[in-house]
């Protein structure tokens, strides 16, 4: 049999960067990060892929940098998938057991897991995880492990995550011209909360909320246990858009203006309407002011638009009843005001995600745009601890292709 590899590759295909993270995992599942490679990202629209050629360019060279800093080569990855394709179900699944009022199985739990599993799934999807959240034998609920129990019926509820089977064979395909499989698809929703949260605030309640460029994230835990998790095809570049339109800008120009510390604002701080900022001008055109707070009112309306969105569909779940705190990740929570703008919609405290109980590459580890990438390596860790005789090994995408050029 083969040992399992104690290293694993995260690999997100986002809006606007890719991101290889390479983790290796410890002997009692702790991970370490070697290495992190990055790129910008020129051929996925929404977190779907729109142009095979240049997003393999930009996968080649983001995982180049992730070889060469962790000095591994790669040939498997745990995949990111997001986009407006991926669907989050609640199915439950019943077993009547077979003898009533015999103990309880772990086939039977299988058995049952596997009906809710199944439920639901519409043509042309597959589903990429199954999440166990409790058990009810007849009329006994919140039963965390029902084996060695007595019962007549067996009910498993579930969080199912399911997403478009051929935007996962796009993806494969794509991958696979470069001698690279997929271990896993995983939602970057889960990933990212992998990444950032502690056990203490899954089983207490929190939500992540990871704002990307073109997609917005979401996950709710609950007594240790997913209970909601979804995606809006809407993120940063729905800002940058808006800018562009409102203040007659380039879409460069106005994502500088998004991304300007001294002027990007969730909020509309107390002193923008004594201020302004000017637009650097080209020999085409002059440059142009524009008042502070105008600029701060674009991007507050659009934030609180998207926050909006998200806490409607949380909102079902109990979420503001179960959850105690917020945490925010991806490239937009480094927006100023952001946290602020979550406690006025949503009544709970909020706070900048950071990679959680994982060593190695200190800088990296801080931006919480690494999230997402830092958990599909954890990911891998967490399923090599579940499945320890299944071959995770990697081997050599670097000289593969600097050896052609």
């Amino acid at each position: 049999m083969f040992e399992p590899s104690p290293i694993l590759v995260g690999l997100e295909i986002g809006t606007s960067k890719v991101c290889a993270a390479v983790g290796e995992a410890g002997p009692s599942g702790e991970l370490s990060i070697l290495g992190i490679g990055q790129a910008k990202s020129r051929g996925v629209r929404k977190g779907e892929l729109v142009d095979g050629v240049r997003a393999a360019e930009d996968v080649r060279t983001a995982l180049v940098m992730a070889e060469q800093m962790a000095n591994v080569e790669i040939n498997r990855v745990f995949l990111g998938v997001t986009g407006n394709h991926v669907r989050t179900v609640d199915s439950r699944g019943v077993l009547p057991i077979a003898t009533a009022h015999r103990l309880i199985t772990a086939r039977d739990v299988e058995d049952a897991v596997g009906r809710a599993r199944q439920l639901n799934c519409p043509a042309g999807y597959e589903v990429i995880d199954s999440i166990r959240q409790d058990f009810r034998v007849d009329d006994q609920t919140g039963i965390s492990n029902p084996v060695g129990l007595v019962g007549g019926l067996l009910e498993a509820s579930l969080h199912v995550i399911q997403a478009k089977t051929n935007r996962l064979q796009s993806a494969r395909a794509m991958l696979s011209e470069m001698q690279l499989s997929v271990a896993k698809p995983v939602f970057t929703g889960l990933a990212t909360a992998l990444a950032v949260l502690t056990p203490e605030q899954k089983d207490e309640g929190v939500v992540v909320i990871d704002l990307g460029a073109g997609v917005t994230d979401y996950a709710y835990f609950q007594g240790a246990v997913l209970r909601h998790s979804g995606v809006l095809a809407v993120g940063g570049d729905h800002v940058t858009n808006d800018l562009a339109c409102a203040l007659k800008l380039s879409l460069e120009e106005a994502e500088h203006v998004k991304t300007h510390k001294d002027v990007s604002s969730a909020i509309i701080q107390p002193d923008a309407h004594t201020a302004s900022f000017t637009v650097p001008g080209d020999p085409l055109r002059p440059g142009r002011t524009f008042s502070l707070e105008k600029i701060q009112r674009i991007i507050s309306l659009r934030m609180e638009e998207i926050l909006e969105i998200v806490a409607q569909e949380l909102a079902p779940s109990g979420v503001f009843g179960g959850a105690r705190e917020v945490v925010l990740c991806g490239g937009m929570a480094r927006v100023p005001g952001l946290a602020q703008l979550v406690r006025r919609i949503m009544h709970l405290p909020a706070s900048i995600g950071a990679v959680q109980n994982v060593s190695g590459a200190a800088e990296e580890l801080s931006h919480p745009e690494f999230a997402t990438a830092i958990g599909l390596a954890r990911y891998g860790a967490m399923r090599a601890r579940r499945q320890p005789r299944q071959k995770l090994g990697v081997r050599g995408f670097l000289s593969q292709w600097v050896g052609r050029s």
